[in-house]
């Protein structure tokens, strides 16, 4: 359940690596949100001015570690199966770290994505600047920032969203090249300054048990993801936005593939195209969890008191951390059933199925023609 971050370049790949670690090791924890020019991002996506935003939410944030380790050394001695995780609109790739630090605690190797499509509040990419450093080296090397882009005034939706996800699909798909890479043997530069043994990497990921996982515009990217690499084994989206996906995509998932929806975030016209996906003869999976919103899968839902969670919806009425347990032991369970896994995980089957407390099978949502949602 430990990270580090890996890049490469502008069209690289960009991520956080979660990891089993060697448990007797004394690493540092590492901030939550990075560097303060993601709450600028954030501020933008959430239609906050940037002068309030600079100052009210690194009150609320800017002191939260993740509770995983920075840098700690890599477990050796077996093979992992992989999860590539997409974040959701908005969001980055440190904000699912609830989730993913579980993953890696069960004994995955999780990779989550910052995407490139300005989907993300902010990112950023190294590019060379010959007038920094010393000129008789190679140019230094600077940070140049992207941030989350709006929709601009009678702009197509569908086609802006459709031409992003096909590019965050492909930033997962490059993910995964470059890990296993790293699993050959072989790894490319990392230009961050990380002291990191990559060697120890060699040889850890089962290739027969490769995942991805997703949150709203990142569920979508589960499903373009599948559509396009067999590697990937099956997928797991949470609360997905299926307004990126074109209809052509949905033939072409042929892998398992489970939808853990919130109970106040569905609705009917985005829960028929999710069906279009349950078909006869294909491994699928829906379920909801009652009491959630579509907040109760990033970590936003555990850090912001009553009255900020309440403005943003950030909480519903279950307990968060009651609804991220029920997210990760239904995962961990479809996981174990679709990987191929010699765990214990399939004593929560029964959630894969809607059965047990604040869950329910399939939806909430009226699907019922003419029905106002």
């Amino acid at each position: 359940m430990f990270k580090i971050t890996w890049i490469k370049g502008r069209t690289g790949t960009f991520l956080r690596l979660y990891y089993p670690s060697q448990n007797y090791m004394n690493y540092e924890n590492t901030k939550w949100i990075p560097s303060k020019e993601y709450y600028k991002g954030l501020s933008e996506f959430l239609n906050i001015s940037w002068i309030i935003g600079k100052f009210i939410l690194p009150q609320f944030f800017d002191k939260v570690t993740s509770p995983a380790k920075w840098n700690a050394e890599f477990k050796t001695g077996e093979k992992y199966p992989l999860i590539i995780f997409s974040h959701g609109l908005g969001g980055f790739r440190t904000m699912y770290s609830a989730i993913c630090i579980e993953m890696a605690s069960r004994g995955f190797i999780v990779a989550s994505v910052e995407h490139r499509d300005q989907s993300s509040s902010a990112t950023y990419y190294y590019k060379e600047n010959a007038t920094i450093g010393d000129k008789r080296k190679s140019p230094a090397l600077q940070e140049e920032w992207m941030f989350y882009r709006k929709l601009k005034p009678d702009e197509n939706e569908h086609l802006l969203r459709r031409q992003q996800v096909q590019q965050r699909a492909d930033e997962c798909i490059r993910a995964l090249d470059c890990l296993l890479e790293i699993n050959s043997g072989k790894p490319d530069k990392n230009i961050l300054p990380l002291i990191f043994n990559w060697k120890l990497l060699k040889d850890s990921i089962d290739l027969q048990k490769i995942a991805i996982m997703g949150h709203s515009f990142g569920g979508a990217t589960v499903i373009e993801t599948l559509s396009k690499d067999p590697r990937f084994k099956c997928g797991v989206a949470f609360d997905a936005w299926m307004l990126p996906l074109s209809d052509e995509v949905y033939p072409k998932v042929h892998q398992p593939l489970l939808f853990i929806n919130s109970e106040k975030y569905q609705w009917a016209s985005n829960i028929l195209e999710m069906k279009k996906l349950i078909i006869n003869g294909r491994k699928r999976k829906m379920i909801t969890i009652i009491g959630s919103v579509h907040q109760s899968f990033p970590d936003f839902t555990f850090l912001t008191r009553n009255t900020i969670a309440k403005y943003f919806e950030l909480k519903g009425d279950i307990d968060p951390q009651t609804a991220i347990d029920i997210i990760n032991k239904a995962s961990l369970a479809f996981l174990q059933r679709h990987l191929g896994l010699s765990k214990d995980f399939n004593q929560w089957n029964h959630l894969l199925n809607g059965k047990g407390p604040h869950v329910i099978p399939d939806t909430n949502v009226d699907l019922t023609p003419g029905v106002p949602q």
